[in-house]
């Protein structure tokens, strides 16, 4: 907890689990809080972890926040939060059951990740599959899940490539689950330009807020960059760029007692003035009124009904 009794954001890198296969993990809700704590990370803390984690409930109700967005999800829904992406559970994991499926990133083959878009950073919403493509959906979790409880069945070499296997059948049904929001490219995939133009801003969002920087280092027009931006992910470039630095912006302010000089230099303000002038403009509220609403709120806190 900080001084103000907020807790800062932790930073959660992957480490297997002694006695598991590198790469994936699947863990229903109460293995999932022993994990954490084992690995001395609260489970109710937010938390910005290295890997993705694909959360689906079987029974009850879970809740959760993933970047500044609340989502309540209750039987056959799935959540998927990416690398980088602040995610907390704001209710009781013991009020639920479910699994998680934790897998780091490049531990799926080239091909399934440019296919199920693993490297998108879009703010997905939870999603409810139609009864089909749910029935896909449990019976490949149930074929993932019996084959990582299974290792010793194989040799480790072949046991690990089938969960990859299997792994990839799952995010690839998952992701072309992935409804579509004001936010997000009507199709999911958007043009190669925009695919590396989005990766590369991921990258270089604190150093650089600039289209020609960006479309100088991967060789293409300032059109084009923009016209493949706003095609994908519905505005232009310069826009994009500046979503990114606004969200790591929130994320600073809302789980973090840095001020605001430290945060502008951390996102490549040169100083707090021009970072202000900046938040004001796209958020309608100075970054001290951010930070003081999302505590309000509770962002950080713990959950209710976990009891502590």
């Amino acid at each position: 907890m900080d001084r103000n009794g907020h807790a800062d954001v932790t930073e959660v890198p992957y480490r297997s689990s002694a006695g598991t296969p590198p790469g994936v993990e699947v863990l229903d809700f109460a293995d999932l809080s022993a994990r954490a704590r084992g690995h001395g990370v609260d489970p109710y803390s937010p938390v910005r972890v290295a890997f993705h984690e694909l959360i689906t409930v079987r029974t009850g109700t879970l809740c959760c926040s993933l970047d500044f967005t609340d989502h309540e999800l209750t039987e056959g829904d799935w959540l998927w939060a990416r690398p980088g992406q602040i995610h907390q559970f704001r209710s009781d994991l013991a009020s639920a059951e479910g699994t998680v499926v934790l897998f780091q990133p490049g531990f799926l083959d080239t091909t399934t990740a440019e296919v199920a878009r693993v490297d998108q950073y879009f703010p997905y919403r939870p999603l409810t599959p139609s009864d089909a493509a749910g029935d896909a959906l449990r019976n490949t979790l149930g074929l993932l899940d019996s084959e990582y409880h299974g290792l010793g069945g194989l040799p480790l070499e072949a046991h690990v490539e089938v969960l990859r296997h299997l792994l990839a059948a799952l995010v690839l049904h998952l992701s072309h689950q992935q409804p579509s929001t004001g936010d997000e490219p009507e199709d999911g995939t958007g043009t190669e330009a925009f695919r590396r133009f989005q990766q590369a801003v991921e990258r270089g969002y604190a150093r650089s807020h600039r289209v020609d920087d960006y479309a100088r280092d991967l060789g293409y027009s300032v059109r084009t960059l923009t016209r493949a931006t706003r095609d994908a992910a519905g505005c232009g470039a310069k826009r994009f760029i500046d979503n990114r630095v606004l969200l790591e912006a929130k994320r600073l302010l809302a789980h973090t007692d840095l001020s605001a000089g430290v945060i502008a230099e951390r996102i490549g303000f040169p100083e707090a003035t021009v970072f202000t002038k900046f938040f004001r403009k796209l958020a309608g509220e100075t970054p001290t009124a951010f930070r003081s609403s999302s505590r309000t709120h509770g962002r950080g806190g713990r959950p209710r009904s976990a009891g502590q």
